[in-house]
C-alpha cells in the first residue's frame, strides 16, 4: 500500500491464449455458492456484539513464510489454507498441522517484485472447487511489471503441486511506470463471479486521473465471469455489470474511484463488500458497498476518504460514496496504511465477534471493529493491537480469521490465528 511516492509495503509508503475448452465449466448454480458459503457459516449470536466490548489478539501458528501476500481456503473440504508469499511462491498450510514443505506453486520465474509493491499478490480459487478444480492467481509479471490475471486448471483438486507450465493469461494490464499501487485483491462473491482490485497506477495523487476514467481498469474494482469464453475472450462480461453495454466504459468494471484497494472481501450473511482503499498524505478509509451496489464511485482522486483532495476533479452534480471508516495517516501521525479484513462470521467467537469487521493498520498495529447495524448505522471503536506490518488477512474452512505479516526490513514473516475476548 503506498503513500504519496514512496513505497509503503505491498501497496504504500514505507512505509508498503491458450484453448479453453476444457475449462467451460458451468458454475454449480446454487450448490457451488452454499458450497462456498459453508466454509464460514453466519452464526447466531445470543446477544449483539458491541465492537467496544471487544479486545482483539493473535498467536503465531507459523512462520518463515516469505513476504505473505494473500491467502485462501478452498471450499473442498480439505481444511487447508493457500498462502502466498510476494516472490512467486505459493504454500499449503493446515491448522494445527504447519506448513507443507513443498510448494503448491512455484512461479517465481515470471514474476517482477522490484520495487516494494510488485510480486505475487493475489490467490482464489473457483467455488465448488472439488468439481471445477481452477486456481486463480493475480502477479506483477516481468519484464515491465503488467498485473496480470491468471488460472490454472486442475487434473485432480487435491493434488499436492500446481505445474507453473499449465498457467492460462486472461487479462494483462499495463502498469510499467510506476511500481506502486497494483491492488491486487481476487475473491469469488457469493454471485459466483470473480471479482479483481486494481490500484490506480502509482505516483502521486492518480497522475493520469485513472480512477475516474471508465476507459481504463486502473483504480476499479472488476466483476468477470471467469468460468466461461465469451467473444475471444478467456472470460465473459456478467450480463447485469453495470458498463456491460456501454460504449464509453470497460463492461469489466464493477466499481471505481479507487487509489489502491489493497484487500478487500465479502460478508457472508449479506453479500456486502467491505474494501480497505489505501490514502495518500492523510486518510486511510474502509469502504461498504451493499450486495449488487453497481457503479459505486468512491471519490478518489477527487476526494480522499471523506475528505476533499482535488477540487479540480471533483464533477459537479456526482454522487461519490463516502467510506463507513476512515482514520488519519502521514505527517504526525504513526499510522501510515490500512489493510482491509474480513467480518467474522466464525463459530468460536460469535457470541461476541459476529458481524463485527476487523481492519488494521501495517506500521501500527492499531486494529479496529467496524459493525453495521440493521438499522443501517454503523459504530467503530479500537479493539486493541495486532502485530505490526500485517499484509493481509484470511479465513479458514471455519470461517476463523488469519493474518499474515511481512518479512521487510529484516522481520521473520509469521501466519497468525485471530482471537477475540470480551473488555
Amino acid at each position: 500500500m503506498t503513500g504519496s511516492s514512496g513505497s509503503r509495503r505491498f501497496t504504500g509508503r514505507t512505509r508498503m491464449a491458450a484453448a479453453l475448452a476444457a475449462l467451460i465449466v458451468p458454475l454449480a448454480g446454487s450448490s457451488a455458492l452454499a458450497a462456498q458459503a459453508s466454509a464460514s457459516t453466519p452464526s447466531t449470536a445470543k446477544t449483539t456484539p458491541d465492537p467496544s466490548q471487544l479486545t482483539v489478539s493473535t498467536t503465531a501458528v507459523a512462520s518463515n513464510l516469505g513476504r505473505i501476500s494473500a491467502m485462501v481456503a478452498p471450499d473442498d473440504g480439505s481444511n487447508r489454507m493457500l498462502v502466498v508469499d510476494k516472490s512467486g511462491v505459493v504454500r499449503v498450510f493446515r491448522p494445527g498441522e504447519g506448513v507443507a514443505p513443498q510448494p503448491y506453486l512455484d512461479i517465481t520465474n515470471r514474476v517482477n517484485i522490484n520495487g516494494n509493491e510488485r510480486g505475487l499478490l493475489g490467490i482464489a480459487t473457483s467455488p465448488n472447487f472439488r468439481e471445477t478444480r481452477t486456481l486463480f492467481i493475480v502477479y506483477t509479471a516481468l519484464p515491465d511489471g503488467a498485473v496480470t490475471l491468471s488460472r490454472f486448471k486442475l487434473a485432480d483438486p487435491a493434488q499436492s503441486t500446481v505445474p507453473s507450465g499449465t498457467e492460462e493469461v486472461l487479462i494483462i494490464q499495463p502498469h510499467a511506470q510506476f511500481s506502486n499501487h497494483n491492488g491486487g485483491q481476487i475473491a469469488f462473491g457469493p454471485d459466483g463471479y470473480l471479482y479483481w482490485s486494481l490500484g490506480d497506477g502509482g505516483g502521486s495523487g492518480d497522475p493520469f486521473d485513472t480512477a475516474q476514467d471508465l476507459t481504463q481498469l486502473l483504480g476499479k474494482v472488476l466483476r468477470l465471469d471467469v468460468m466461461h469464453v465469451c467473444d475471444g475472450r478467456l472470460y465473459c462480461i456478467p450480463r447485469d455489470n453495470p458498463f456491460a453495454r456501454s460504449r464509453n466504459a470497460r463492461p469489466e468494471i464493477w466499481a471505481y474511484g479507487l487509489r489502491n484497494p489493497w484487500r478487500f472481501s465479502f460478508d457472508q450473511a449479506d453479500g456486502s463488500l467491505w474494501i480497505g482503499d489505501v490514502g495518500q498524505n492523510q486518510t486511510e478509509e474502509v469502504d461498504r458497498l451493499a450486495a449488487k451496489q453497481r457503479a459505486a464511485n468512491l471519490g478518489w482522486s477527487c476526494k480522499e476518504g471523506p475528505n476533499l483532495f482535488n477540487e479540480t476533479r471533483c464533477l459537479d452534480r456526482e454522487k461519490y460514496v463516502d467510506p463507513v471508516f476512515s482514520y488519519q495517516s502521514g505527517g504526525s501521525a504513526p499510522e501510515c496504511s490500512v489493510t482491509g479484513g474480513f467480518v467474522y462470521r466464525g463459530a468460536e467467537f460469535a457470541d461476541i465477534a459476529a458481524g463485527i469487521y476487523v481492519a488494521t493498520d501495517y506500521c501500527t498495529g492499531k486494529s479496529w471493529g467496524i459493525q453495521r447495524r440493521t438499522n443501517g448505522s454503523v459504530r467503530t471503536a479500537e479493539i486493541g493491537s495486532l502485530p505490526a506490518r500485517i499484509t493481509t488477512f484470511g479465513v479458514d474452512s471455519d470461517g476463523e480469521i488469519y493474518a499474515g505479516t511481512d518479512s521487510i526490513g529484516g522481520s521473520i514473516s509469521e501466519l497468525h490465528k485471530v482471537t477475540f475476548s470480551k473488555r
